[in-house]
């Protein structure tokens, strides 16, 4: 009965992680929030009454700072431990036989007013849970897969450049696609290549623009304005709850940033050289995870008159975020439970001479798994529950 308590909690675990966080944007802060973040919040209270409930082991609440702190030195020395291991591997990383060769180059963004170029992002997630073998005879556990898929083509016009390099970029819609499902059923499906609604939503959205700021590193330091495009999605036929969503500032600054290039101070680097950077991600109930991303310049080749370098990246888990990421936990952290396996890698492709971006794609793939034995079917043999999730960014310039 134990198992069975167990594997109960455990199903009740993986509905809701998949349940939590589909891949949605945060909600609009604009006169009605999405449906999806009231649904959200009902089963994340659900969820945490269940798990109690079930396995017994009751999902602790938010304690005051003092408290997280204290007991996260208490982990101080298993923290130590992974942290020597995680060194270990980054030497043996950095390392690298092959020396590094070459004139060095810069890696960074340049701007030039005036500019236009057009790029096509795509950026993809998805969640799943999924059973293999007997279920329990009182289970209706069901396997689930969720998805939140986009792909936008887009116009890019530097309007300005500072004194720091920084660029006013104004971004034009082209052309659009955004897929949304749940249990594997539709729930949104916009094409603009076959548009049956010109009043809905997304389709508001073509041919509007947004201006933003990018800095030298890729990133998307601020938006400047986007009421063009909020303003035309604020006339569609029903209300736009994912479109307004999708067009707040913090959305927009996190999809439209690189997360390939250098951020530290230095920007030159030769063929073999490496640079990192830190990577956490949250998991909900199943917890956060940080990682290294450690990014090595493969090759710089002349192409066409033009310089091109070549990066490709692998992550390894990193303790470094440990702390910072056990003070943010506010509910049990399941993933103990199972045993986890996860690739996070990615590429870079760069005009060096333009100082553009010709591609850049990343993708992270993490899976929990746990076996058990029913005692009340022992005949049937043991049982898999897995929980998955990926997601993937791309940005290719097109023009």
């Amino acid at each position: 009965m134990v198992s069975e308590k167990i594997f109960g909690g455990l199903v009740v675990v993986a509905v809701c992680v998949v349940l939590l966080a589909a891949g949605c944007e945060p909600a609009a802060q604009e006169t009605v929030k999405p449906e999806v973040e009231v649904e959200e919040r009902a089963w994340e209270a659900a969820a945490e009454e269940a798990v109690a409930a079930i396995t017994e082991e009751p999902v602790e609440p938010e304690v005051e700072e003092e408290e997280v702190v204290a007991e996260a030195v208490e982990e101080e020395v298993v923290e130590e431990v992974i942290e020597e291991a995680v060194e270990e591997e980054v030497e043996a990383v950095e390392e690298a036989p092959e020396a590094a060769a070459g004139e060095a180059a810069t890696l960074a963004l340049k701007f030039t007013p005036g500019d236009v170029a057009s790029y096509r992002l795509v950026t993809d997630s998805e969640r799943s849970v999924k059973w293999e073998g007997a279920l329990p005879s009182k289970s209706g556990f069901k396997s689930d897969r969720r998805q939140s898929k986009l792909e936008m083509t887009f116009t890019q016009e530097i309007l300005s450049v500072d004194e720091a390099g920084n660029a006013v970029a104004k971004l034009t819609v082209d052309a659009l696609k955004y897929l949304v499902t749940v249990k594997d059923k539709t729930q949104v499906d916009f094409d603009s290549t076959r548009i049956t609604d010109p009043e809905g939503e997304f389709a508001k959205m073509l041919g509007h623009s947004f201006t933003i700021e990018i800095a030298p590193t890729g990133e998307v330091t601020k938006v400047i304005d986007a009421e063009d495009i909020r303003t035309s999605v604020r006339r569609a036929r029903r209300v736009p709850r994912r479109a307004l969503a999708f067009l707040r500032p913090e959305p927009l600054m996190r999809r439209h940033s690189i997360p390939a290039l250098p951020v530290g101070e230095k920007k030159q680097f030769r063929a073999g050289e490496t640079y990192s950077d830190i990577k956490s991600f949250s998991f909900g109930l199943m917890g956060s995870k940080a990682y290294e991303k450690i990014f090595t310049v493969k090759d710089i080749k002349e192409t066409d008159g033009r310089q091109v370098a070549l990066v490709e990246m692998n992550a390894i888990p990193t303790a470094e975020k440990a702390r910072e990421l056990y003070e943010k936990e506010t509910t049990h952290d399941f993933s103990e439970e199972f045993d986890r396996t996860d690739t996070y890698s990615g590429q870079l492709k760069m005009d060096l001479t333009a100082g553009t971006i010709e591609e850049c794609f990343e993708e992270m793939q993490i899976s929990w798994t746990r076996v058990l034995q029913s005692e009340e079917q022992p005949e049937q043999g043991p049982a898999v529950l897995t929980m998955g999730e990926s997601r993937a960014y791309s940005l290719k310039r097109i023009d």
